[in-house]
């Protein structure tokens, strides 16, 4: 019980303290630095990246869709499967917060620590709990992401650095008054060796452990932030999560494009039993465009139009709820399978943010 209050505490703290965007390796804009020695230490930024968002609020809402499941028979990863609930999607969205916050910023080390709040709400249409138990489930509770991270920027010299990042995802379609069990919470981690030749180039290699594409993986990662010579265009990536091409219309607005891969591993209470976890491994693509400008001081309006392309949308059991890695080669089975047609979705959100 007190465990569950503590958590009931942190998320309110978090709904009081900001009003996504998970995790984004180019956040430290324009810190002051309280270490003053001689030692020459490379700049966790470079000149023209996008704005950091401190504090960001947003809700994304997606387009109809139809949505299709198997029984849950369990599958080869490879097997075929055949349709036994399908139904008609007409709503899905919710509210997005994020917070980042600098907790050391100087030449030697910069940390920074975060909090991120996702909800997706869906309407589907005639999902009876009998005949239709999963489309059920999704459509009588929302699915909620609450996470803490943390970020280390870390520079070895003048040129090289290295980053740390880890996050504890606490994902399911619980609510603030029923809460799951801590035990499924999800851990993500990453690091990355890099080198800025200069102050329009930053580019690092590096590994990562992680659930953005549903179940847990472990993969290499590239990130690699430029700026041209007249500042207008350049690339914010971080490959495989996302790439971002960007031109800088004026130094009030700025249009980004290209894609991101967004999703999670949650717990659905209601078809849960025997102690084991039953999980929802939730991936999807999102080839968008995006418009960010100036509002008034600090504060900025994002805005997003796209497609949400899915890439995987499939559930686990998990025994005794323990975790394993079926990876890309792994033949655990697949408890059962669904899909989804393809919408476009829209996200408006507004930022407080540093320069």
């Amino acid at each position: 019980m007190k465990l569950k209050t503590l958590m009931c505490s942190l998320f309110l703290v978090h709904l009081v303290t900001v009003a996504q965007d998970e995790e984004d390796y180019s956040i430290y804009d324009d810190l002051e630095y309280a270490d003053e020695s001689s030692t020459t230490f490379v700049s966790p930024k470079i000149i023209g990246l996008s704005p950091n968002r401190f504090i960001n609020v947003a809700w994304d809402v997606q387009s109809p869709y139809t949505i299709n499941a198997s029984d849950t028979l369990g599958y080869a990863p490879d097997a075929s499967w055949s349709i036994k609930e399908t139904s008609n999607v007409s709503y899905t969205g919710g509210l997005r917060l994020n917070a980042n916050i600098p907790v050391i910023s100087r030449n030697n080390v910069v940390w920074q620590m975060g909090a991120n709040y996702m909800n997706t709400n869906f309407s589907i249409d005639e999902a009876d709990p009998t005949n239709e138990p999963i489309l059920s489930e999704l459509n009588s509770r929302s699915l909620n992401t609450g996470g803490l991270f943390t970020t280390v920027f870390k520079p070895l010299n003048d040129k090289q650095f290295l980053i740390f990042q880890g996050q504890a995802d606490y994902n399911g379609n619980y609510t603030f008054t029923d809460f799951h069990s801590f035990v499924l919470t999800k851990y993500s981690a990453a690091i990355l060796w890099g080198k800025s030749p200069h102050d329009r180039l930053q580019w690092a290699i590096g590994a990562t452990r992680t659930y953005r594409v549903g179940e847990l993986n472990y993969v290499p990662i590239i990130m690699y932030n430029w700026t041209s010579k007249r500042e207008k265009w350049g690339t914010e990536i971080l490959f495989p999560a996302r790439v971002h091409g960007k031109y800088w219309m004026n130094k009030n607005s700025l249009i980004m494009f290209g894609y991101e891969l967004e999703g999670g591993s949650y717990h659905l209470a209601g078809l849960s039993n025997n102690g084991n976890s039953f999980e929802l491994r939730r991936g999807e693509v999102r080839p968008r465009i995006e418009w960010n400008r100036k509002l008034i001081g600090f504060f900025w309006l994002n805005a997003q139009v796209g497609a949400r392309i899915n890439y995987g949308f499939t559930y686990d059991e998990l025994e005794n709820g323990k975790e394993f890695f079926r990876g890309f080669f792994g033949q655990q089975e697949i408890s059962a399978f669904s899909s989804l047609g393809t919408s476009l979705y829209g996200l408006v959100g507004i930022s407080f943010v540093s320069l």
